[in-house]
């Protein structure tokens, strides 16, 4: 394999443009076998996989009846899922606060089927909410959204997996070149960009003799990837959650919000041992 992987996969409905992506064949494969031998002790990757699923279900679950028939409850259990989220969004979970976000997720899911407004529906997410530092996590909010109600049309698109304000994220951890950490990745962070790395990556594990659950092991590869970044740079980002960790999936988990949480009550409704249980039926996981 080349050091360089290009993809051109297409799809069935029209996209925005895709750039070209020049990703690393070499810290690809390093992290893909660093998640599977990681996995093994938790009975191997095709837990991960099926956790992953079973938070997809939980998203669809609480939003069957679309923002207006979400729960309070419900969704501070969504939250719970999402790790950059979880921890910033308490002033909107009460009456008034959650109001707007109910609001703003109308807006949002409007529509979803044309991905030609994804950016546009993001930005207009975004814009609902104060535009600064403390609301970093609204457009992770509308991502998680997206992703785990359509994660077949709707690819991960939070920050941490690509920021170009910040020239931050997955992409970077994966990019091809020497020196990487130098210079500015010319990629924007739009719809058209993350389904192009989706594509890259889906190439890159059927080339790897990946045939099933491609989906879900891209966004395991994502979110050990820049786990693996989390624990070089000490847990600067999201330094409460990623401290001390207790096993090579550990950081792993936290990214996809498949952690267990027991501060305040919050707790999940998949966990990487495939139990499954309603959102509003928790147990507190370890």
């Amino acid at each position: 394999m080349a050091h360089a992987l290009r993809g051109t996969a297409g799809r069935d409905e029209p996209v925005p443009e895709r750039p070209e992506l020049h990703l690393s064949g070499p810290r690809l494969r390093q992290a893909l076998e660093s998640l599977i031998a990681g996995s093994e002790e938790q009975g191997g990757v095709e837990r991960y996989v099926d956790a992953v699923k079973l938070k997809a279900s939980a998203f669809g679950d609480a939003l069957a009846g679309g923002a207006a028939g979400l729960k309070p409850a419900a969704f501070g259990e969504l939250c719970a899922l999402m790790p950059s989220v979880r921890r910033r969004i308490g002033p909107y979970l009460d009456r008034k606060g959650f109001a707007t976000v109910c609001t703003a997720i109308d807006a949002l899911l409007d529509g979803r089927t044309d991905t030609t407004t994804t950016d546009a529906r993001l930005a207009a997410f975004e814009g609902a909410f104060p535009r600064d530092r403390d609301h970093r996590w609204v457009r992770d909010l509308a991502a998680e959204l997206l992703h785990n109600l359509d994660p077949e049309r709707y690819p991960p698109m939070q920050r941490w997996v690509w920021d170009a304000k910040t020239n931050t994220g997955v992409l970077r951890e994966i990019w091809w070149g020497d020196d990487v950490d130098h210079i500015m990745i010319d990629v924007p962070d739009s719809y058209g960009a993350f389904v192009m790395l989706r594509e890259e990556l889906s190439q890159f594990f059927t080339e790897n003799g990946v045939f099933r659950d491609i989906l879900q092991y891209v966004d395991l590869l994502l979110a050990h990837v820049y786990a693996a970044y989390i624990g070089e740079q000490g847990g600067q980002y999201l330094r409460t959650d990623f401290a001390t960790p207790e096993d090579p999936m550990l950081h792993t988990r936290r990214m996809l919000g498949l952690d267990g949480v027991g501060a305040r009550g919050r707790t999940k409704p998949a966990a990487v041992d495939g139990d499954a249980r309603p959102v509003g039926a928790p147990r507190l996981l370890n």
